[in-house]
């Protein structure tokens, strides 16, 4: 089939290479355009759009899904499907011009975490698995009707980085598969059941923020789910700390939550709501990421100081 395909990070270029590998054609990626980033605010391109470039794609950079001129060259482009993945809400005239329907691929088993940050929230609820979805787009995010889908088991040491690049890999054979099974209408879509579904939403400032009266556990799924970025954050001595790894332990100790309660050689522990963080990696602020161990090399640590 002719493809137009629409993503914009990491997570989706697997399953851009796979299509191009695949008996599929290409005819475009659309994708967003350089965005300023850095101390110097050099403009950088999408992974996605560096992907292209690579593989030699004609690429269609722009902010202006609604524009004219954009809807115009979507049209010429008389493509039978869209393939999109992590891109943008496509407006209702954008999801009609494909004469066979636009596929999304989906971080979660839909209608669970139907949302901008489905496998955050995965790891922040605890969840032991999670899934990808393929489905058919409509104008409601996230409802239309599924295609396939495929489990993901998810590991006790998974954060957000290393669950997303395993389920970028399977996403894309999912999508591939999909789309062979889409054109050669070997596929039934059926309806998603609005009464089993969950929300992911857009992660915010504010959700990254740890609440030391909380659990140890649910500290600890927090960070999973935000590590790498943008990370689980506390103010130690009026600076920043964000914290990416942890374990945790059930017993208590006698300090108050948020207190340091232990001080190892590599880690250190904070007494929480019910149970112990022990924080393993942090980055104080206007510093690089660095383990507990050689934090703690540098700093003059108390038990009983307090993170807030």
């Amino acid at each position: 089939m002719k493809i137009v395909f629409m993503g914009n990070p990491q997570f989706a270029v697997p399953s851009l290479r796979k299509l191009v590998e695949s008996d599929h054609d290409i005819l475009s990626v659309v994708t967003n355009p350089p965005k300023p980033a850095g101390r110097g605010k050099q403009l950088i391109k999408s992974p996605v759009a560096e992907c292209a470039k690579e593989l030699n794609l004609p690429i269609i950079e722009t902010d202006e899904l609604k524009s004219e001129n954009f809807l115009h060259t979507l049209r010429d482009l008389n493509g039978d499907v869209f393939a999109v993945v992590a891109y943008r809400i496509l407006p209702k005239k954008v999801i009609n011009i494909p004469l066979k329907g636009a596929i999304n691929l989906h971080g979660s088993l839909l209608p669970k975490y139907r949302g901008a940050a489905p496998i955050q929230w995965a790891l922040i609820n605890g969840e032991s698995e999670t899934g990808l979805t393929t489905f058919i787009i409509q104008p409601k995010v996230d409802r239309g009707n599924i295609l396939l889908q495929k489990m993901i088991k998810i590991d006790s040491d998974d954060n957000y980085g290393s669950l997303a690049e395993k389920m970028s890999h399977t996403g894309a054979e999912l999508l591939v598969n999909t789309v062979d099974r889409f054109e050669s209408e070997n596929v039934e879509p059926y309806n998603q059941l609005d009464s089993n579904a969950t929300l992911a939403p857009k992660i915010t400032p504010a959700l990254t923020n740890i609440s030391w009266e909380k659990s140890a556990k649910e500290i600890h799924n927090l960070i999973r789910g935000l590590a790498p970025f943008p990370g689980a954050r506390t103010v130690l001595d009026s600076k920043t700390l964000k914290i990416f790894k942890t374990k945790y332990i059930e017993e208590n100790s006698t300090n108050n939550s948020g207190e340091i309660s232990n001080i190892g050689k590599d880690s250190f522990n904070v007494q929480t709501g019910k149970g112990q963080l022990i924080v393993l990696e942090v980055q104080v602020e206007g510093k690089r990421r660095m383990s507990a161990g050689d934090f703690l090399r540098g700093v003059q640590l108390d038990i009983g100081k307090n993170l807030n």
